[in-house]
């Protein structure tokens, strides 16, 4: 097997391990929990999640919420509001309302089951009264912008939010939530998956039983030991990945370069500060470009920039596959314009895997002959 293909062979290990489906399957095998009343599975990862639920639980009423091309999982019975991201649009006010009025109106004694994963920060809102979407919209563009990290950008928009920080339990009258969450957040902390859209008030009124059914760590575990199965040793296992792309891309190069041959593996969600008018590529696109600068020349080392839910950006690639003989001097005027998309596509260079039903930050791995 050829080192890109044996990439991304070990990349597929590390989705499969935390897809939806198989993360909320083997959560409610492990604990089982009682049959919900309704439903409401909200993020990138909702239709697979949903899914799950449906083949244990049955036609119990389902609302999806997930990005545009994101649904072709759900279930027959689901209601299904596909939104933008990262920049949400109308159909994310419309899904917002609708989770709040579909939570809120459900009855005493009714048991509410939440399935969030990542995205569900701008694939649902309902503001606070005074902000409409050109407000929204406005706002989320500057923080993407700015290289704020997840936990400053949530924060932010909790305080604009009906349904964000356990706002939207605050309405629920019924006597349980259990709310399955897949991590796509530093920590795994459910104040900040989604923005909080599934956790509890403080003093709810109601039983909660959250749980977190997949990270960063699980899919980073599972690329490890496909890596074993190969014979291949893991020389690095770090969760490391949050910083500026420019700080962290030299880091990873100068551990690349010195460090003993065999897999090295690093995860997170690194940030980017973008230019008044960006071109294309995610965050992850700079960033393989970026450590291709780093490390050109080297030869017997590839490496594999990507984010597990298979969209890296407003693009339609998970992220790029880069070595040694990548790097060219254009390059640095891509990196300029934030354009890295186009120039990695033209070499080949780019990673698209489509929608993988699961969104546990970003993996870089790195194989060193």
């Amino acid at each position: 097997m050829q080192n890109k293909d044996l990439l991304r062979a070990l990349f597929d290990a590390g989705v499969r391990a935390v897809r939806g489906d198989t993360s909320v399957a083997n959560a409610l095998i492990d604990t089982p929990c009682p049959a919900p009343d309704q439903i409401i599975a909200v993020g990138k990862a909702a239709a697979a999640m949903a899914r799950a639920a449906a083949d244990q639980f049955g036609e119990v009423p389902l609302l999806i919420v997930t990005k545009y091309g994101h649904s072709e999982d759900a279930p027959d019975h689901a209601e299904i509001i596909e939104a933008a991201h990262p920049v949400l649009d109308e159909n994310s006010l419309k899904a917002g309302a609708r989770i709040r009025e579909v939570a809120g109106a459900m009855a005493q004694g009714t048991h509410l089951m939440m399935l969030v994963s990542g995205g569900a920060s701008a694939l649902a809102e309902d503001p606070v009264d005074g902000l409409d979407l050109a407000g929204l919209s406005a706002r989320a563009r500057d923080m993407l912008a700015s290289g704020a990290d997840i936990h400053a950008m949530n924060a932010a928009r909790k305080k604009l939010s009906r349904i964000k920080g356990g706002a939207l339990l605050r309405e629920f009258k019924g006597s349980r939530v259990s709310t399955l969450a897949i991590s796509d957040v530093q920590g795994d902390a459910l104040s900040v998956i989604g923005s909080g859209i599934g956790d509890a008030p403080e003093n709810p009124s109601f039983e909660f039983y959250p749980r977190i059914v997949a990270s960063n760590r699980i899919a980073r575990a599972a690329v490890s030991a496909a890596a074993a199965e190969r014979g291949l040793p893991v020389q690095t296992d770090a969760e490391t990945l949050y910083d500026d792309i420019n700080t962290i891309a030299p880091k990873i190069a100068e551990r690349l370069t010195t460090g003993a041959p065999g897999l090295h593996l690093f995860g997170g969600e690194p940030t980017v500060v973008l230019p008044e008018n960006p071109g294309q590529g995610g965050r992850n696109q700079a960033l393989a470009l970026l450590i291709a600068r780093a490390i050109a020349g080297t030869q017997g080392l590839q490496v594999l920039v990507a984010g597990t839910d298979g969209t890296d950006g407003p693009t339609d690639a998970a992220g790029a596959i880069i070595d040694g003989d990548t790097w060219e001097a254009s390059g640095e005027d891509a990196l300029d314009r934030a354009d890295a998309g186009p120039w990695l596509d033209a070499r080949g260079a780019l990673l698209r895997t489509g929608p993988t039903g699961t969104n546990v930050m970003d993996l870089v791995i790195a194989l060193k002959a």
